[in-house]
Order: C-alpha cells, then structure tokens, then sequence
C-alpha cells in the first residue's frame, strides 16, 4: 500500500471527483488520474482507479437501475467490446497524447455547438430511433478504443447519446450501465499486463469508502439539479473535460 502523504493529497480529491462523475456529473472523472500521476507513475494512477471505477458503477448502477436506455446500450456495448480490443492491440502503436488531443478538440467543438444550437430555448424533445444506428456503433467503437488507450471513453459516449435529449436520469444510467460494462471488460487487458499489483489493489482498497460515499453524493447532488438545466450543466463539464485532454495530449505531444 502507498505511504506517501503527498499521493493521498491528490488522490482524495480526485476519488471524490470519480465519485461525483459516477453519480451523474458525467465527464469530470478524467482529471482523477493526471492527478494521481503527480504523485505516482500514470500506469500505477490507472491500476489503482479501475477497481475504484468498478465498485463505483456498482453504487450508480443500482441508484439508477430503473432508468436506462436498452436501444442505446444494445447498440453502443458489442462495439465498444472491438474498440477496447483495438486499443489492446494497437496499444503500442498509438500515442495516448494523439488520443487525447483529437478527442479534446472534437469535444470542445461539439459542446459549443450544441450550447449555441440550444440558448435560450425550451428543452428539446427526445431524438426519433434511428433506422440504421452507424453512429451509434461508430461511437461505441471510439469510446471503447478511447477507454482502454486513454482512459477517455466519456466523450464519445456523450457526444452521440446527448443529441439524444434522454431524460436525465435515463441519462445518466445509460451512462452508468455502459461504462460499467466497459471497465469489466478492461480487466483482462489490465491482468495481462501485471498492472493488478498488491500495491496498486491494497491501495485502491484504502480509497473505497470515499469512492463508494462520493458516489452516493454525487445521486444525491445531480438529483437535485433541475432536469431543465442538466444537459447544459453537461455541455459546460464536457468543455473543461475536453480542454484538458487537449491540454494534457498536446503537452505529451510536444513534451
């Protein structure tokens, strides 16, 4: 286990932050391990948040358990299943800073646009099905491909469901359901790997009750956010979320 009273500085504020990106406040969970990487190596960062992020789900999971969205999962998760293979594969190949800078510049873009799209009127309705879902599984290949390279599946995810219009809590666990598939699915590309070491595991145990009490604050907190202002509340974390991977990919691109 991890001694060192600097990486608690850091990793207490970034659990609680995982915690409040799980409980709805979609997108703010991606700083937790650049902070954890001030402290610690970044591969060590991201042992030691997966299985934080696994008993997190648990809790947003079961707080939104009767408010999904089957179509969206039904054709968002078999292609995230090809983006994380991707990802595993070509994991040598592809830089995580290039990941993280296109899809940074791609989120800012799209969050803008739609903010501007949407001042100053009503709350849009909900999108008509799709006849031929390809964006849908395009996007389920990204944020799988995302996730595993760079720990950036959000993005993707957001930016096809959000145009969506869903209510806020089917929202929010489709949102939790998806990514809760998503990070079981990395556990064997991770213990292939070794990361799953007795440091990083008994480390991750220590944080657990934070991680598991902001989870529950974030429910608490996002439910009591007016459904009205929800998506632009969404739109505004994707922008900082999306400043930052394009920050943090352009400094490793350059660095």
């Amino acid at each position: 286990m991890l001694t060192d009273p600097f990486f608690y500085a850091v990793a207490i504020p970034a659990v609680i932050l995982l915690g409040l990106a799980k409980g709805g406040f979609s997108g703010i969970g991606v700083i937790a391990v650049p902070m954890m990487a001030l402290a610690i190596s970044p591969v060590l960062a991201a042992s030691i948040t997966l299985p934080i992020l696994i008993v997190q789900d648990v809790v947003s999971v079961w707080s939104f358990r009767k408010t999904w969205d089957k179509t969206v999962l039904a054709v968002m998760l078999p292609s995230a299943t090809g983006g994380i293979a991707l990802g595993y594969s070509l994991a040598a190949f592809v830089k995580p800073g290039a990941v993280e800078l296109a899809v940074g510049a791609v989120s800012i873009v799209f969050a803008l646009m739609r903010l501007w799209a949407e001042r100053g009127s009503a709350p849009a309705k909900p999108a008509k099905p799709e006849k031929l879902p390809w964006r849908g599984v395009l996007a389920g290949v990204v944020a799988g491909f995302t996730s595993q390279i760079a720990h950036a599946g959000g993005p993707p995810f957001q930016i096809y469901v959000m145009p969506k219009n869903l209510p806020r809590d089917v929202f929010i666990g489709t949102s939790a359901i998806f990514f809760a598939v998503v990070n079981w699915m990395k556990v064997p590309a991770y213990w292939a790997l070794g990361q799953f070491t007795r440091e990083a595991l008994m480390t991750a145990l220590v944080l657990l009750p934070l991680a598991i009490a902001s989870t529950a604050a974030g429910v608490w907190l996002v439910r009591r956010v007016p459904a009205g202002n929800f998506y632009r509340i969404i739109y505004v974390l994707l922008i900082a979320v999306g400043a930052k991977l394009a920050w943090d990919g352009a400094a490793s691109l350059l660095g």
